[in-house]
């Protein structure tokens, strides 16, 4: 049985925490996967944290990191992929937009890709964050060509070993797919149901959704075009292994 940890980073979440157990809870129990759960508390100020640590010590296929303070989604991510230990990993954020319900769309292509993500197709966001994050999946892709619809959705799965080679700086969860296919790796996009914000606080505003992911991109569109490749045309091992085969 294949076995999947699902990261879900946390960021005041406090009025989610439970329904989040409950929505993970009827995954589980639908997929073909062995599943398991990690939070990661990025230095929440409200209740988030013992509610999870309540969760851990009640249920078995839960855990929990908390940081020492706030640290941002991408290091919410990558901590959580350098602490489970299974094959796969997912990731979903601790807002419930997204459901874990669709992970089971994602299950048939884990073998096949080493990334597979979803897009949303009829987000249920305001206005202003639909607008902002069309218009900065349009520059991401009109710079980088890597032909994916929704980047920066909060639903994925990858293969943990490919994901840990992969660079992780402040704001990169946003460009996951596109670094995954510059390290050569394989991408495959799913839709997935979108829903209404209930409990919490958005931590959306402009300076996050369109200033940064602009200068990001540009670091990434360098990355790409900076990247190392090369074809080994023969070498003494080649030889060595041709003459023993």
């Amino acid at each position: 049985m294949k076995r999947i940890t699902i990261i879900i980073p946390v960021y005041n979440e406090e009025g989610n925490i439970e329904n989040i157990k409950s929505e993970i809870d009827r995954y589980i129990l639908s997929s073909q996967c062995a599943v398991s759960v990690v939070f990661v508390n990025d230095g929440s100020l409200d209740g988030s944290l013992g509610l999870i640590k309540k969760i851990c010590a009640q249920e078995g296929g839960y855990e929990y990191i908390s940081l020492t303070k706030n640290s941002g989604l991408s290091a919410a991510i990558k901590v959580g992929i350098d602490y489970v230990q299974t094959e796969w990993v997912g990731y979903m954020d601790g807002d419930l937009q997204t459901s874990p319900l669709d992970f089971l769309k994602f299950e048939p292509f884990i073998d096949d890709f080493e990334l597979v993500t979803g897009f949303r197709e009829n987000r249920k966001d305001s206005g202003l964050k639909i607008i902002s994050s069309s218009f900065a999946n349009w520059f991401r892709d009109s710079l980088l060509s890597d032909g994916i619809r929704d980047s920066g959705c909060p639903l994925k799965i990858f293969k943990r070993g490919f994901a840990q080679k992969l660079p992780f700086y402040k704001g990169m969860h946003r460009f996951l797919p596109a670094l995954t296919q510059i390290h050569g790796g394989r991408v495959k996009e799913i839709p997935v149901n979108h829903f209404p914000r209930t409990e919490g606080i958005s931590k959306f505003n402009l300076r996050n959704r369109l200033f940064h992911p602009f200068l990001d991109s540009l670091l990434v569109f360098w990355m790409k075009k900076r990247r190392i490749e090369y074809q080994i045309k023969e070498s003494s091992r080649n030889k060595i292994l041709e003459t023993h085969a």
